[in-house]
């Protein structure tokens, strides 16, 4: 139950031309396929230093799997596991630290629309689906009640020396940001080592610098339901780009209930066929276009109000685009 998504890293030194990741490379092109985040990853850095290109190259791949190893829901040995598991965290990871932070920055801004807490929804609505024979009517109304008593990041003490869940059962997914997070370092590591010019995509896309040819880096925004199918294009530099729907996953095989879980009432409702962001930080574009699934257009409008950094475009179901923000 992951969301599979292709990552490919093209990154350019001042001077170099960017190639497709399975294009022939250049003289210094370092190149690298594996796995990131749950993904099929590639990596192609341009620099006339090879050297250099190589340190990049496993400097890059290095920090996604040290990140993975404190945000990963999946695997048994993540700091986060370890904290939903037991409940506590001595002396946590600063990262983890950082991006709860960052998650009670989005929730205030999004009225509680965004909250990682809602991972025991999520298990709720996992387990009553497995079941053979289930209600296609959803997790009775008692079970969603119980669920969200353990909802809420009030529950979440955090400090650099401890993070706690103060309520039994209570458990942090932070797959609506990690993405975000780990892409907003990526793209730091590659500024430090001299990259001016890349288009980074981990799943939510970061400009670094503009495109070849001092043109904005384009960023295709696909149909939710046909993937190869591109309906947006938006032209960016120096800025993030997200994308959620509710079509990304769906519990039942009617598709009434989807992954974006509303934690203020359990739901999953479906108020628009996908959001995108665009933010000059790929996490908060990650975070919000999760919320900004759960609010309408005047919610999402007074979400961003006064906020020249955050360009919002929503996808109805009938096809239409509303534009908001920048």
């Amino acid at each position: 139950m992951t969301r599979r998504r292709m990552i490919a890293i093209s990154a350019a030194a001042a001077g170099m031309a960017l190639l497709p990741p399975h294009g022939k490379a250049a003289q210094g092109a370092v190149t690298w396929q594996g796995e990131a985040m749950g993904a099929q990853a590639s990596l192609v850095i341009h620099h006339p230093d090879r050297a250099m290109a190589q340190r990049l190259t496993n400097d890059v791949v290095a920090e996604v799997r040290r990140l993975e190893r404190i945000f990963s829901l999946y695997r048994d040995d993540s700091d986060l596991t370890h904290l939903n598991r037991q409940r506590f965290l001595i002396a946590p990871p600063r990262e983890l630290v950082d991006i709860l932070q960052q998650c009670r920055d989005v929730r205030m801004l999004t009225g509680g629309a965004f909250d990682p807490t809602v991972q025991p929804l999520w298990d709720a609505y996992r387990r009553h689906f497995s079941t053979p024979g289930a209600s296609e009517a959803g997790p009775s109304a008692q079970v969603v009640r119980e669920c969200l008593r353990r909802v809420g990041l009030d529950w979440v003490a955090s400090s650099p020396d401890r993070i706690e869940l103060s309520v039994p059962g209570a458990a942090l997914t932070l797959n609506g940001i990690a993405q975000g997070y780990v892409t907003d370092r990526v793209v730091d590591l590659l500024k430090a080592g001299g990259i001016e010019s890349s288009l980074v995509d981990m799943g939510e896309s970061h400009a670094i610098g503009s495109a070849p040819g001092d043109r904005p880096w384009r960023v295709g925004v696909s149909d939710p339901l046909d993937s190869t199918r591109i309906l947006k294009v938006l032209e960016v530099e120096d800025r993030a780009v997200a994308t959620s729907s509710p079509f990304g996953f769906r519990f039942d095989e009617a598709g009434i209930f989807s992954h974006i879980i509303d934690p203020r009432s359990g739901a999953t409702p479906q108020r628009h066929a996908s959001v995108t962001v665009v933010a000059g930080q790929a996490a908060l574009a990650d975070a919000l276009s999760t919320a900004f699934n759960l609010m309408d257009a005047d919610a999402i409008t007074a979400a961003v109000h006064g906020n020249a950094d955050v360009e919002v475009h929503i996808l109805s179901h009938e096809g239409g685009w509303t534009r908001i923000g920048a």
